[in-house]
C-alpha cells in the first residue's frame, strides 16, 4: 500500500508539472547566447524594492514562438553592432500578485525616488503601470532595450525601464531627437518580426500572434 501511495504521489506531481505549461517555453539565453540579461525582478533593483515572488533564478523564459521571433530581432540588430538586453520576460502570476499586494500598502514607497517620483502610488493601477493580470504571464511579452555591442552600454531611451511616468510613453514628445530615434529603432525592429508595443512603456512588447492569448501561467522562473 505504501509503495502504491508513493507511485500515485509521483504520478500526480508529474501531472502537475505537465499542466504547468513549462514545456511550451524556452530559456532565451540558451536559444540566443549573445543576448544580455538584467532580470531586475530577481534583484532588489525594481519598483517594489525586493526580489519578486516566483523569480528563483535570473533567467529569461518565453514561449517558443516568441523566442524564435526574438532571435530574428537579435540577428537584425547585430548587423549594426547592436543587440538586446532583457529586463523581464515570462512572469509567473504569483509575481503579479506580489505587485498587487505592494500596491495596497500606501506607506511602502521605498523606491519612489527612482521609479515613480511624480506618480502617486495609489494611481499605478489606474494609470496602467501595474495590473492584476499581465501579458507577461501569458509568456510572449518581453521588456527590453538595445545595447551597443562594442561598449556594452544601452542606447539612450529617455527614461529608465519601469519608470512610471509620461516620459516612458511612446507619445511623449519632450525628449531629444536622439532618444526619439532610439525608441523608434527598437519599435521598428520589434514590429518587423511580429511584436506589438504598449503605449505607456517604450520597453514593453508582445508577440502579435501569441500562442496563449487567454492563459496565465504560474510556474517559477528557474
Amino acid at each position: 500500500m505504501r509503495r502504491a501511495y508513493f507511485i500515485l504521489l509521483l504520478l500526480t506531481q508529474m501531472q502537475i508539472h505537465a499542466q504547468s505549461g513549462r514545456e511550451y517555453f524556452i530559456n532565451i539565453q540558451e536559444a540566443i547566447p549573445s543576448i544580455v540579461l538584467d532580470i531586475r525582478y530577481f534583484s532588489t533593483d525594481n519598483f517594489v524594492g525586493v526580489r519578486i515572488d516566483g523569480y528563483e533564478k535570473p533567467v529569461a523564459l518565453l514561449t517558443k514562438e516568441a523566442g524564435t521571433a526574438l532571435k530574428k530581432v537579435q540577428s537584425e540588430l547585430a548587423k549594426e553592432g547592436l543587440g538586446l538586453k532583457i529586463f523581464d520576460s515570462y512572469r509567473p502570476q504569483k509575481g503579479v500578485n506580489h505587485f498587487v499586494r505592494w500596491a495596497k500598502i500606501p506607506a511602502d514607497t521605498l523606491t519612489k525616488s527612482k521609479y515613480y517620483p511624480q506618480t502617486r502610488k495609489a494611481n499605478v493601477f489606474k494609470l496602467g503601470y501595474v495590473a492584476s493580470r499581465s501579458g507577461h504571464s501569458r509568456g510572449s511579452t518581453v521588456d527590453l532595450t538595445i545595447l551597443d555591442l562594442e561598449t556594452g552600454q544601452g542606447i539612450d531611451m529617455g527614461s529608465g525601464w519601469d519608470f512610471f511616468g509620461e516620459i516612458s510613453w511612446h507619445s511623449y514628445d519632450q525628449i531629444t531627437e536622439e532618444q526619439k530615434a532610439n525608441r523608434k529603432k527598437l519599435k521598428d525592429v520589434m514590429s518587423k518580426f511580429g511584436f506589438k508595443s504598449y503605449s505607456k512603456e517604450w520597453w514593453h512588447y508582445t508577440l502579435r500572434d501569441e500562442p496563449f492569448p487567454k492563459r496565465y501561467f504560474d510556474f517559477d522562473v528557474e
